[in-house]
Protein backbone atom coordinates (compact mmCIF):
# COMPACT_ATOMS: atom_id res chain seq x y z
CA UNK A 1 0.00 0.00 0.00
CA UNK A 2 1.38 3.60 -0.93
CA UNK A 3 2.20 5.43 1.52
CA UNK A 4 0.44 9.42 2.26
CA UNK A 5 2.94 12.21 1.85
CA UNK A 6 2.77 14.37 4.86
CA UNK A 7 2.51 18.43 4.97
CA UNK A 8 5.95 19.12 4.27
CA UNK A 9 6.16 16.55 1.67
CA UNK A 10 3.13 17.62 -0.08
CA UNK A 11 5.03 21.22 0.24
CA UNK A 12 8.04 19.89 -1.51
CA UNK A 13 6.59 18.37 -3.97
CA UNK A 14 4.30 21.29 -5.20
CA UNK A 15 7.88 23.54 -5.26
CA UNK A 16 9.30 21.15 -7.39
CA UNK A 17 5.99 21.03 -10.03
CA UNK A 18 6.39 25.22 -9.65
CA UNK A 19 10.24 25.10 -10.71
CA UNK A 20 9.22 22.46 -13.47
CA UNK A 21 7.14 24.62 -14.98
CA UNK A 22 8.97 28.03 -14.47
CA UNK A 23 11.51 26.57 -16.11
CA UNK A 24 9.84 25.26 -18.99
CA UNK A 25 7.96 28.57 -19.28
CA UNK A 26 11.67 30.12 -19.34
CA UNK A 27 12.77 27.63 -21.82
CA UNK A 28 10.14 27.99 -24.69
CA UNK A 29 11.19 30.33 -27.36
CA UNK A 30 9.95 34.28 -27.53
CA UNK A 31 10.24 37.03 -29.72
CA UNK A 32 9.24 40.71 -29.60
CA UNK A 33 6.04 42.21 -30.65
CA UNK A 34 6.11 45.99 -30.15
CA UNK A 35 7.41 46.53 -26.54
CA UNK A 36 6.45 42.79 -25.37
CA UNK A 37 7.89 39.58 -25.74
CA UNK A 38 5.39 36.42 -27.13
CA UNK A 39 6.02 33.01 -27.23
CA UNK A 40 6.52 31.58 -31.07
CA UNK A 41 3.91 29.32 -29.85
CA UNK A 42 0.36 30.96 -29.41
CA UNK A 43 -2.67 29.66 -28.27
CA UNK A 44 -5.61 30.28 -30.73
CA UNK A 45 -9.22 31.31 -29.64
CA UNK A 46 -11.49 29.44 -32.62
CA UNK A 47 -12.31 26.77 -30.57
CA UNK A 48 -13.11 28.65 -27.62
CA UNK A 49 -15.71 30.47 -29.71
CA UNK A 50 -17.18 27.55 -30.90
CA UNK A 51 -15.85 28.04 -34.75
CA UNK A 52 -14.22 24.21 -35.83
CA UNK A 53 -13.94 25.31 -39.68
CA UNK A 54 -15.25 21.29 -39.85
CA UNK A 55 -19.09 21.03 -38.42
CA UNK A 56 -21.69 22.51 -37.15
CA UNK A 57 -21.96 19.47 -35.09
CA UNK A 58 -18.24 19.92 -33.86
CA UNK A 59 -18.60 23.22 -33.10
CA UNK A 60 -21.59 22.61 -30.75
CA UNK A 61 -19.36 20.06 -29.42
CA UNK A 62 -16.79 23.11 -29.06
CA UNK A 63 -19.33 25.60 -27.34
CA UNK A 64 -20.40 22.82 -24.95
CA UNK A 65 -16.92 21.88 -23.82
CA UNK A 66 -15.81 25.63 -23.36
CA UNK A 67 -17.26 27.16 -20.35
CA UNK A 68 -15.92 29.49 -18.65
CA UNK A 69 -14.28 27.33 -15.88
CA UNK A 70 -12.94 25.14 -18.72
CA UNK A 71 -11.37 28.39 -20.92
CA UNK A 72 -9.60 29.43 -17.95
CA UNK A 73 -7.99 26.42 -17.15
CA UNK A 74 -6.27 25.70 -20.57
CA UNK A 75 -5.19 29.52 -20.16
CA UNK A 76 -3.47 28.38 -17.06
CA UNK A 77 -2.16 25.44 -18.46
CA UNK A 78 -0.71 27.42 -21.28
CA UNK A 79 0.70 29.74 -18.91
CA UNK A 80 2.31 26.38 -17.19
CA UNK A 81 3.89 25.72 -20.30
CA UNK A 82 5.32 28.64 -21.25
CA UNK A 83 2.72 29.72 -23.80
CA UNK A 84 2.68 33.45 -22.68
CA UNK A 85 0.18 34.58 -25.28
CA UNK A 86 -3.68 34.18 -26.44
CA UNK A 87 -5.36 35.30 -29.93
CA UNK A 88 -9.11 35.61 -29.79
CA UNK A 89 -11.80 37.58 -31.45
CA UNK A 90 -12.14 41.18 -29.39
CA UNK A 91 -16.02 40.37 -28.77
CA UNK A 92 -18.03 41.22 -25.40
CA UNK A 93 -17.69 37.20 -24.66
CA UNK A 94 -13.81 36.67 -24.94
CA UNK A 95 -13.10 39.77 -22.96
CA UNK A 96 -15.42 38.96 -20.49
CA UNK A 97 -13.57 35.81 -20.12
CA UNK A 98 -10.19 37.66 -19.53
CA UNK A 99 -11.01 40.35 -17.45
CA UNK A 100 -12.07 37.23 -15.62
CA UNK A 101 -9.14 34.70 -15.73
CA UNK A 102 -7.25 37.80 -14.67
CA UNK A 103 -8.96 38.81 -11.38
CA UNK A 104 -7.88 34.96 -10.99
CA UNK A 105 -4.62 35.83 -11.04
CA UNK A 106 -3.53 35.18 -14.99
CA UNK A 107 -0.88 37.04 -16.62
CA UNK A 108 -1.48 35.74 -20.01
CA UNK A 109 -1.59 38.34 -22.92
CA UNK A 110 -3.36 39.10 -25.64
CA UNK A 111 -3.84 39.84 -29.06
CA UNK A 112 -7.38 40.63 -30.33
CA UNK A 113 -9.32 40.39 -33.52
CA UNK A 114 -11.40 43.10 -34.23
CA UNK A 115 -14.92 41.70 -33.99
CA UNK A 116 -16.37 42.79 -37.39
CA UNK A 117 -20.06 42.33 -36.32
CA UNK A 118 -19.54 45.21 -34.38
CA UNK A 119 -20.87 48.59 -35.97
CA UNK A 120 -18.37 50.31 -35.04
CA UNK A 121 -14.90 49.48 -35.06
CA UNK A 122 -13.18 51.78 -33.79
CA UNK A 123 -15.19 52.28 -30.79
CA UNK A 124 -14.34 48.41 -30.37
CA UNK A 125 -10.47 48.76 -31.20
CA UNK A 126 -10.87 51.40 -28.21
CA UNK A 127 -12.61 48.68 -25.96
CA UNK A 128 -9.91 46.63 -27.05
CA UNK A 129 -6.85 48.27 -26.16
CA UNK A 130 -8.79 49.02 -22.73
CA UNK A 131 -8.50 45.41 -21.76
CA UNK A 132 -4.64 46.08 -22.28
CA UNK A 133 -4.01 43.99 -25.50
CA UNK A 134 -0.63 44.17 -26.84
CA UNK A 135 -1.64 43.62 -30.05
CA UNK A 136 -4.51 44.28 -32.19
CA UNK A 137 -5.34 43.11 -35.91
CA UNK A 138 -8.04 43.60 -38.69
CA UNK A 139 -9.88 40.75 -38.94
CA UNK A 140 -8.72 38.92 -41.73
CA UNK A 141 -12.44 38.17 -42.87
CA UNK A 142 -13.49 41.21 -43.55
CA UNK A 143 -9.75 42.51 -44.75
CA UNK A 144 -10.42 40.22 -47.81
CA UNK A 145 -14.01 41.00 -48.30
CA UNK A 146 -12.75 44.76 -48.40
CA UNK A 147 -10.12 43.44 -50.98
CA UNK A 148 -12.67 41.39 -53.12
CA UNK A 149 -14.62 44.75 -53.28
CA UNK A 150 -12.24 46.77 -54.19
CA UNK A 151 -12.52 48.70 -51.02
CA UNK A 152 -8.82 47.22 -49.49
CA UNK A 153 -8.26 50.89 -48.11
CA UNK A 154 -10.95 51.07 -45.57
CA UNK A 155 -8.76 48.59 -43.82
CA UNK A 156 -5.70 50.76 -43.80
CA UNK A 157 -7.98 53.27 -41.96
CA UNK A 158 -8.92 50.73 -39.35
CA UNK A 159 -4.82 50.39 -38.70
CA UNK A 160 -4.44 54.22 -37.94
CA UNK A 161 -7.38 53.52 -35.36
CA UNK A 162 -5.33 50.69 -33.38
CA UNK A 163 -1.95 52.91 -33.86
CA UNK A 164 -3.36 55.14 -32.01
CA UNK A 165 -4.11 52.98 -28.85
CA UNK A 166 -0.49 52.63 -28.87
CA UNK A 167 -1.20 48.63 -29.25
CA UNK A 168 0.87 46.66 -31.90
CA UNK A 169 -0.70 46.72 -35.27
CA UNK A 170 -1.52 44.13 -36.97
CA UNK A 171 -3.65 43.01 -40.66
CA UNK A 172 -5.23 39.54 -41.15
CA UNK A 173 -5.76 37.94 -44.46
CA UNK A 174 -5.82 34.68 -46.27
CA UNK A 175 -5.63 35.79 -49.43
CA UNK A 176 -1.54 35.87 -50.43
CA UNK A 177 -2.11 38.49 -52.67
CA UNK A 178 -3.22 41.39 -50.47
CA UNK A 179 0.06 40.86 -48.40
CA UNK A 180 1.73 41.93 -51.68
CA UNK A 181 -0.72 45.09 -51.97
CA UNK A 182 0.20 46.32 -48.79
CA UNK A 183 3.70 45.62 -48.94
CA UNK A 184 3.76 47.24 -52.26
CA UNK A 185 2.50 50.40 -50.51
CA UNK A 186 4.16 50.38 -47.21
CA UNK A 187 1.14 50.27 -44.90
CA UNK A 188 2.14 51.62 -41.02
CA UNK A 189 1.99 48.49 -39.74
CA UNK A 190 3.61 45.95 -36.89
CA UNK A 191 3.17 42.40 -37.92
CA UNK A 192 0.57 40.49 -40.21
CA UNK A 193 -1.76 37.28 -39.13
CA UNK A 194 -1.16 34.98 -42.36
CA UNK A 195 -4.16 32.11 -42.66
CA UNK A 196 -1.64 29.14 -44.77
CA UNK A 197 -5.35 28.62 -46.33
CA UNK A 198 -7.35 31.14 -48.72
CA UNK A 199 -10.52 30.20 -47.32
CA UNK A 200 -12.13 33.38 -48.68
CA UNK A 201 -12.55 31.94 -52.36
CA UNK A 202 -16.38 32.09 -53.82
CA UNK A 203 -17.97 28.99 -53.54
CA UNK A 204 -17.77 29.13 -57.79
CA UNK A 205 -14.13 29.57 -57.40
CA UNK A 206 -13.41 26.99 -55.05
CA UNK A 207 -15.21 24.27 -56.80
CA UNK A 208 -13.51 24.74 -60.09
CA UNK A 209 -10.61 24.74 -58.20
CA UNK A 210 -11.14 21.91 -56.38
CA UNK A 211 -13.01 20.09 -59.30
CA UNK A 212 -16.15 18.84 -57.37
CA UNK A 213 -18.52 20.16 -55.23
CA UNK A 214 -17.62 21.77 -52.31
CA UNK A 215 -19.51 21.49 -49.30
CA UNK A 216 -18.23 24.21 -46.90
CA UNK A 217 -15.04 25.79 -47.10
CA UNK A 218 -12.26 24.69 -49.11
CA UNK A 219 -9.01 23.41 -47.44
CA UNK A 220 -6.42 23.15 -50.67
CA UNK A 221 -3.15 22.09 -49.70
CA UNK A 222 -1.21 23.74 -52.48
CA UNK A 223 -2.50 27.37 -50.70
CA UNK A 224 0.03 26.99 -47.89
CA UNK A 225 3.62 26.82 -49.55
CA UNK A 226 1.84 30.38 -51.98
CA UNK A 227 1.06 31.92 -48.24
CA UNK A 228 4.29 30.15 -46.66
CA UNK A 229 6.56 32.48 -49.26
CA UNK A 230 4.55 35.38 -48.72
CA UNK A 231 5.63 34.96 -45.11
CA UNK A 232 9.05 34.64 -45.99
CA UNK A 233 9.19 37.92 -48.13
CA UNK A 234 8.44 40.13 -46.19
CA UNK A 235 10.11 41.42 -43.30
CA UNK A 236 7.52 41.71 -41.26
CA UNK A 237 6.67 39.33 -38.16
CA UNK A 238 3.79 37.34 -39.35
CA UNK A 239 1.34 34.99 -36.76
CA UNK A 240 1.01 32.02 -39.39
CA UNK A 241 -2.57 30.36 -38.50
CA UNK A 242 -4.84 27.04 -39.76
CA UNK A 243 -1.11 25.36 -40.00
CA UNK A 244 -3.04 21.83 -38.74
CA UNK A 245 -5.57 23.24 -41.36
CA UNK A 246 -8.06 22.89 -38.45
CA UNK A 247 -7.75 19.16 -37.88
CA UNK A 248 -7.44 17.89 -41.28
CA UNK A 249 -3.41 17.15 -40.49
CA UNK A 250 -4.07 15.62 -37.10
CA UNK A 251 -4.72 12.58 -38.09
CA UNK A 252 -1.67 11.56 -36.61
CA UNK A 253 1.63 13.28 -34.68
CA UNK A 254 3.56 12.37 -38.05
CA UNK A 255 1.22 14.51 -39.70
CA UNK A 256 1.09 17.25 -37.77
CA UNK A 257 4.97 17.32 -37.20
CA UNK A 258 4.93 17.40 -41.08
CA UNK A 259 2.43 20.29 -41.41
CA UNK A 260 4.68 22.46 -38.87
CA UNK A 261 7.71 21.91 -40.40
CA UNK A 262 6.32 23.00 -43.51
CA UNK A 263 5.10 26.24 -42.22
CA UNK A 264 8.84 25.99 -39.96
CA UNK A 265 10.66 26.13 -43.63
CA UNK A 266 9.44 29.43 -44.79
CA UNK A 267 9.20 31.14 -40.99
CA UNK A 268 11.66 33.95 -40.25
CA UNK A 269 12.56 34.02 -36.59
CA UNK A 270 10.41 36.49 -35.87
CA UNK A 271 7.42 34.65 -36.74
CA UNK A 272 5.46 32.49 -34.61
CA UNK A 273 2.13 29.67 -34.55
CA UNK A 274 -1.12 30.07 -33.84
CA UNK A 275 -2.40 27.01 -33.21
CA UNK A 276 -6.30 26.56 -31.73
CA UNK A 277 -6.51 23.80 -28.98
CA UNK A 278 -9.48 21.80 -27.95
CA UNK A 279 -8.59 19.36 -25.34
CA UNK A 280 -11.86 17.39 -24.66
CA UNK A 281 -10.44 14.06 -25.93
CA UNK A 282 -6.80 14.50 -25.10
CA UNK A 283 -4.29 16.66 -23.87
CA UNK A 284 -3.29 19.01 -26.17
CA UNK A 285 -1.19 21.78 -24.86
CA UNK A 286 2.02 19.97 -23.84
CA UNK A 287 2.02 18.05 -27.44
CA UNK A 288 1.80 20.84 -29.39
CA UNK A 289 4.67 23.01 -27.22
CA UNK A 290 6.49 19.46 -27.49
CA UNK A 291 5.81 19.73 -31.65
CA UNK A 292 6.84 23.44 -32.10
CA UNK A 293 9.95 23.09 -29.71
CA UNK A 294 11.25 20.34 -31.64
CA UNK A 295 10.53 21.67 -35.09
CA UNK A 296 12.28 25.36 -34.38
CA UNK A 297 14.92 23.46 -32.81
CA UNK A 298 15.45 21.18 -36.04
Amino acid sequence: MARLLNRRELLAAAAVGTAARTAAAAEFPQVALGRHMISRLIVGGNPISANSHVSAALSREMMDFFTAAAVKRLLRECEAAGINTWQSRGDRHIMRLLHEYRQEGGKIQWIAQTASEFADIPRNISAIAGLGAVGIYHHGSQTDKFWAAGKIEQARDMLKAIRDTGAAVGLGTHIPEVVDYVESKGWDLDFYMTCVYNLSRSREEAEGLAGRKVDGELFWDPDRERMLERVRRTAKPCLIFKVYGATRHCGSEAQMRSALELAARYAKPADCFVIGMFPKYREQVQENCRLVRSVLGA
